[in-house]
């Protein structure tokens, strides 16, 4: 068995980690990979959105399926050209990855289709995005449509802020390309819960749900990230919550993308808000999140592998299940000094000895000239613990994400917080 990841960060790490777990002669092929990636297998110099590069990659290694980590190769249509030479991909196609690359397009299939999510208004100017700003009144948020690496969504708490975010995209091009078109969108008090399926187009398979966190600080102060943890599973994802959201989420939104002409096949992820009126949808992802896919897939005890491969086989997920370990997960990203706005790269970093039940995803890593492990990215690695409880996987992951060396290093310690505040709160009452 051949496998193809496409990818170099701390997701598609912990994927090639799981597949080899699932089929330990597997061999891994990953492009670009990273140093923990070739740890498991061999890596290729070469940027995961070179669509004709991978493309003539697959050709030449003929792997039994290609797994595509990043949003952005599947916004540029690298799974239909894949799919086109006749090689297994796992991956939407350019028109169903829409659902991620263009918040307009998703926030209008979600409206047609009866899914609820928060109201919002498209705006391709700033005035305009200032008066639907307060047509809604404080607090607001403000999405770049397009693609910004996970930072393109500023929840302002007043209008002020509002109008900040709407000049920083619309008038001074923070976000590029992304930030030319955005959404005007209510505020939806709640917690958020993230929700992955495993999809054939028709029939889903819901994954263990987990919590991100966006913010740099413990206590979720500071500016927005494309994640600094998350934890599972979380205890507000009930049976009943997860099969409503397969109901009245999934399920629509796969027939509306099907009767769109882009039928989706892959991993569907699903940013929920868990609101006093029920889950309603912040943001549809087209593939694996991270960090939330480093606390999941460790706690996947049946095989991940086969149903990836039914997906991309076109064989579909009929006789497919999963089967979850009772432990809890928590993991902690390690983020190099001035992430989020200017990342250090070049910093040498020391590595403690791995342990047990402590697993360690790069995620911003190489080697410099010398042959030293450097920093390479904003997020450098993705540190899980798994424990039976939830406090012990929060502590352990802490204590192992710091014992990371390098300078300037930053990271949370409070990883699941409001978790064991519920936790907590139960023991009380």
């Amino acid at each position: 068995m051949r496998v193809l990841i496409v990818g170099g960060g701390g997701r598609e790490h912990a994927l090639a980690w799981k597949l080899t777990q699932d089929q330990p002669s597997i061999e891994i092929i990953a492009a670009p990979g990273n140093p923990g990636l070739a740890t498991l297998g061999r890596c290729v110099a070469m940027s995961a959105d070179d669509i004709l590069g991978i493309v003539a990659l697959a050709m030449q290694e003929k792997p039994n399926l290609v797994v595509i980590g990043p949003e952005a190769p599947l916004a540029a249509g690298l799974a239909d050209a894949l799919r086109t030479v006749g090689i297994p991909v796992f991956g939407p196609s350019r028109g169903a990855a829409r659902i991620e690359s263009s918040k307009a397009f998703a926030k209008s299939l979600m409206r047609e289709a009866g899914v609820p999510t928060a109201r919002a208004i498209r705006c391709i100017d700033a005035p305009a995005a200032k008066r639907a700003a307060r047509d809604f009144g404080a607090p607001v948020v403000i999405k770049a449509s397009g693609l910004a690496a996970g930072k393109g969504v500023i929840v302002c708490s007043t209008i002020a802020e509002a109008d900040a975010a709407i000049d920083s995209m619309l008038r001074d091009d923070t976000f590029g390309a992304a930030g030319r078109e955005v959404l005007v969108e209510e505020f939806m008090e709640g917690e958020e819960l993230s929700l992955f399926a495993i999809t054939d187009g028709t029939t889903v398979l819901p994954m263990l749900a987990a919590q991100d966190h966006k913010r740099l600080l413990d206590g979720d102060m500071g500016p927005n990230t494309g994640g600094m943890g998350a934890y599972a599973p979380v205890s507000l994802s009930s049976d009943a919550l997860v099969a409503d959201a397969v109901e009245r989420v999934f399920l629509p939104t796969l027939d509306a993308l099907r009767a769109a002409g882009a039928p989706f096949s892959g991993l569907l992820y699903a940013g929920l808000m868990l609101t006093a009126q029920g889950p309603k949808v912040v943001e549809f992802n087209c593939r694996f999140g991270d960090p939330e896919t480093e606390a999941i897939l460790p706690l996947l005890e049946s095989s991940l592998l086969e149903p990836l491969l039914a997906v991309a086989n076109g064989s579909g997920l009929t006789d497919q299940a999963l089967k979850w370990s009772s432990n809890h997960a928590v993991t902690t990203v390690v983020a190099t000094a001035g992430y989020p706005d200017s990342p250090r790269k070049g910093s040498v970093i020391e590595l403690p000895p791995r342990e047990p039940n402590v697993h360690v995803f790069h995620a911003g890593t190489a080697f410099n000239a010398a042959g030293e492990l450097v920093t390479a990215g904003g997020r450098v690695f993705a540190v899980t613990a798994i424990a039976p409880s939830l406090a012990e996987a929060q502590r352990e992951s802490a204590r192992a994400a710091g014992a990371i060396d390098f300078e300037g290093k930053q990271l949370r310690r409070d990883i699941g917080w409001r978790e064991l505040e519920r936790s907590a709160g139960a023991t009380r009452d």
